[in-house]
């Protein structure tokens, strides 16, 4: 990957999506930042983190960021980045009642102002059922138009299934 790149790494739950993101990015030199969105409510939450945080060797600076992105990729300068999961980022704006529209404004101009490489994880939660309740409906629909809008500007698309990464867009 080179200096200016955006891929977005996108897949189902348990699909290798992490893994896939943090081999990108360890592919170029460190110094690595990590983004992380997770927020510990409970106790499988704070075990899910610290799996996550024993996987990745040294070279690895974490900062948690659940709700203000921008800040993070700004504070961020060149350093290669993995922002891990812009799905967990969309639910921590619905529940705090954030407005999603002028957020993902913010997180692509943010972007697209970027000249360090930048890895994006997200669940793409579009290839199931319709679901029951509005807000869930709310949540698929954000993540949906969150991924067009990043899938257009980002150089490079994966879609992860069964831990084997699927290149859905390659820039030449």
């Amino acid at each position: 990957m080179n200096e200016t790149h955006l891929c977005l790494v996108l897949g189902g739950a348990r699909s290798g999506k992490s893994r896939h993101a943090e081999a990108l990015v360890e592919a170029l030199p460190a110094p690595w930042r990590y983004i992380a969105t997770a927020q510990a409510f409970d106790e499988e939450m704070k075990a899910r983190i610290r799996h996550h945080q024993a996987r990745r060797g040294t070279g690895w600076e974490t900062v948690e960021a659940p709700l203000d992105l921008v800040q993070a990729l700004e504070e961020s300068g060149d350093l290669p980045v993995l922002i891990d999961c812009l799905t967990l980022w969309l639910t921590n704006l619905l529940l705090n009642k954030t407005p999603i529209d002028p957020a993902t404004d913010r997180l692509m101009a943010a972007l697209k102002a970027r000249r360090g490489t930048t890895v994006l994880v997200s669940n793409e939660v579009g290839l199931g059922i319709v679901p029951e309740n509005v807000l869930a409906r709310d949540f698929r629909d954000a993540a949906g138009i969150l991924h067009h809008r990043l899938a257009a500007h980002a150089h490079a698309v994966h879609f992860m299934v069964a831990g084997i990464p699927m290149i859905v867009k390659k820039s030449t």
